[in-house]
């Protein structure tokens, strides 16, 4: 075992329940339980939990924290009202995609208000380091790591509201999409935010590390007659795919800006000020050089990160970001870029180890979970 790798507060909850654990950007973490496609199925028909403690928690406190973070992230902050949840990336001076990250306004009972970075684990020391030079210029803001002190647990599904919504003082339905509060859980802090990463209704929580197995066996309790579920990384690539998301590393890199990875939605870029913005402005002018789109391969073949997607004639003009099977739907899926002059076209070619396969573009996302009557 490498023990240079660090564990989540549930480490051992998941070897008890005889996880695969996988190594994964600096983490031992839980790849499945049973089968990747046993808890995705889970997740879209009943609820999953999945932990995410690895998950950078970077915490802001002073004035001046909306100012700075609007400084540093493609996506307003300044007029974030306590409560509000939003989805931005930070990038380089060229528009290249450092990391995707939720920010949060928050105000804990005692009236203090804070703005929260989540950042994903594999750039977490990278966006801290990004944003430590940038204090200076901000003297009254105090930014602090509690990554090690807490824990975070998604819960997502269409159950995931209705059953859990009894374990909080706080009912989490009575959230919107995007929106996030402070309450308790059995007399213990917890941050509940109505977000998630896989297409499905549900919410994320932040606790306190040594509160984390308690809250997860709660809701694991109270969902066990509805069939919750444990779920890994696995799941949660297969789910995230399915909905369209991107991934760090995949769809989303510092070569990569969000105009031509399609989340422009993130990037507000008039009367404001923020590094990369002027890249950003003039990638909005001219057109993305390539643009994101997804496809189904015709047969049975997932076609995976790296393959070559061709026009008509053979001729390369893009690659695949991310591909798998779909639980869900039954059939392989495929994010790629392609050249943007190809934007409009409606079937491409992929180079699957050899072997040409027809792909047939299709919107994104490739799954929408049913509106309820």
């Amino acid at each position: 075992m490498n023990t240079s790798l660090s564990t989540t507060p549930l480490d051992a909850w998941h070897r008890s329940a005889g996880a695969k654990m996988v190594p994964f950007a600096g983490y031992e973490m839980p790849i499945q339980y049973s089968s990747i496609v046993t808890e995705h199925q889970a997740c879209r028909t009943s609820a999953a939990l999945f932990d995410v403690s690895h998950m950078g928690r970077i915490r802001f406190d002073g004035d001046g924290s909306e100012q700075l973070l609007d400084h540093l992230l493609t996506r307003r902050v300044s007029d974030l009202p306590v409560g509000g949840v939003r989805y931005g990336l930070m990038c380089n001076a060229e528009g290249g995609v450092l990391d995707d990250v939720l920010v949060s306004h928050l105000k804990t009972p005692s009236d203090r208000r804070f703005h929260l970075l989540v950042v994903n684990a594999s750039n977490h020391q990278k966006i801290v380091d990004w944003i430590t030079p940038h204090l200076p210029d901000f003297p009254t803001v105090t930014m602090s790591d509690r990554t090690e002190l807490t824990a975070m647990i998604a819960v997502q599904g269409p159950k995931a509201i209705d059953v859990c919504k009894k374990l909080f003082a706080f009912d989490p339905s009575r959230l919107k999409y995007y929106q996030a509060t402070i309450t308790d859980q059995f007399k213990k802090p917890v941050i509940v935010s109505r977000t998630g990463y896989t297409g499905e209704d549900g919410f994320e929580l932040i606790v306190r590390a040594e509160e984390a197995n308690r809250i997860w066996e709660n809701i694991m309790l109270a969902g066990r007659d509805e069939g919750f579920a444990a779920a890994g990384l696995g799941a949660r690539d297969t789910l995230r795919m399915e909905a369209g998301m991107p991934l760090y590393g995949h769809e989303l890199n510092e070569s990569i800006d969000p105009i031509s990875a399609g989340v422009s939605f993130a990037c507000n870029l008039k009367d404001r000020s923020f590094i990369g913005d002027d890249a950003l402005r003039a990638v909005k002018a001219a057109g993305p050089k390539q643009v994101r789109v997804g496809m189904i391969p015709e047969g049975k073949r997932p076609a995976r990160e790296g393959c070559d997607v061709l026009d008509a004639d053979g001729k390369k003009i893009g690659f695949v970001t991310s591909g798998g099977p779909s639980p869900t739907l039954g059939h392989p899926i495929v994010m790629a870029y392609v050249d943007a002059e190809y934007a409009d076209a409606k079937q491409f070619q992929i180079d699957i180890r050899g072997k040409t396969v027809v792909a047939n573009v299709t919107p994104l996302p490739f799954y929408k979970r049913p509106t309820k009557a």
